[in-house]
């Protein structure tokens, strides 16, 4: 296993490189261009630059999270081609700076979808949070200004103004796309981009859609096991993974996360885990909570233990986090409480370890 932790760069993060590289076991860096607009090829001189700046800090750059998927890809139109061209152009770039992995979705319009982004725990800190009878009640342009508010200052990873200021645009596009079409639009970017990742070495991850089921009535496809398993072979290559995330899947219930994790992982597919924990209270109803809360529902123990028994060695981070000790930022996105559940998961992944070492 490689403990990652995810960086938004020196203009974008307000955490230094130098705090990161303090957390006990971090080794590498999880980080994207984020000035380059999608679509574009991200330029090789930027990414080298990037690589430096993570080098120097002590910590190794082989994640990128993510090359996000233009809109005219998922939607299948004649533009695609264009794109997919420039994708490969860009895989080349990161696999030349030495980039191994590359994480990715393949969510219409919203990359991922909460409705509090500073919701009140019982402790005190604050955290991410998901409703969706509050979703049932809104206009999707209503709720970007409320995602915009609550942001505090940082721009949201997938929610990018210039992008979702043509919203309604968006919605027009998406209304004869299903689950079908969208599947078969998936198919072809694969088939135009594993052949460059295969030649480059780079793994492709896809993530899945958070939460996993429709919102606003859009097609979402990543959501099951069922799922995962046809998108791995649509096209049969080692290139063609997963980025399995245990917050997203793991809001339904009927996904059971400790055998997806095993099962994928006895197939070689996952190429990026980010584990960290949730509690539902009903269903389209859950909260972001510490990975160590006995109140959560998810198996952070089971989850590991399927990674280490199926002998993962990729790249985990611990995913989002709570605002804890006073800490402002990027929502989900602090320090602490990420720290915290990357040591957590290294002492799980530790005692587990040395509990194989005895036999």
């Amino acid at each position: 296993m490689l403990m990652s932790f995810r960086w938004y760069g020196s203009k974008l993060d307000k955490i230094p490189l130098s705090y990161i590289k303090q957390i006990p076991g971090m080794r590498n860096v999880v980080s994207a261009l984020y000035h380059i607009p999608v679509g574009e090829v991200w330029p090789y001189e930027d990414i080298l630059e990037l690589k430096r700046q993570i080098e120097a800090a002590g910590l190794m750059f082989k994640t990128v999270e993510s090359v996000n998927v233009h809109e005219d890809i998922k939607l299948g139109l004649p533009t695609r081609d264009r794109y997919i061209e420039n994708y490969c152009k860009t895989l080349r770039n990161l696999a030349k700076a030495g980039v191994s992995v590359v994480c990715y979705n393949f969510m219409p319009v919203f990359d991922w979808m909460r409705t509090d982004l500073a919701k009140v725990l019982p402790d005190g800190s604050t955290t991410m949070s998901y409703d969706e009878k509050i979703i049932r009640g809104l206009k999707p342009e209503v709720l970007v200004e409320e995602m915009e508010k609550g942001s505090n200052g940082f721009e949201l990873p997938g929610w990018e103004k210039e992008r979702l200021t043509e919203i309604k645009k968006l919605f027009d596009l998406y209304k004869d796309i299903n689950e079908e079409k969208l599947f078969a639009n998936l198919k072809y970017f694969l088939e135009g981009i594993i052949p460059t990742a295969e030649e480059c070495g780079i793994k492709m991850a896809i993530h899945p859609d958070d939460p996993p089921w429709s919102v606003f009535g859009l097609p979402r496809i990543v959501v099951s096991k069922e799922n995962l398993e046809r998108i791995v072979k649509l096209v049969d290559s080692p290139a063609n993974g997963l980025a399995l995330c245990s917050g997203s899947l793991g809001a339904n219930t009927q996904n059971d996360m400790v055998a997806i994790f095993r099962h994928f992982g006895q197939m070689k597919k996952i190429h990026f885990a980010h584990v960290r924990n949730i509690k539902i209270y009903e269903p389209g109803v859950f909260v972001e909570t510490a990975h160590k809360d006995d109140e959560a529902s998810l198996d952070m123990y089971g989850i590991m233990k399927a990674l280490y028994d199926t002998g993962f060695d990729g790249p985990l981070r611990p995913d989002h986090g709570r605002m804890i000790w006073g800490e402002d930022g990027r929502p989900g996105y602090g320090l602490y409480d990420r720290a915290l559940g990357a040591v957590y998961l290294q002492g799980i992944w530790d005692a587990l370890a040395r509990q194989d070492k005895k036999g």
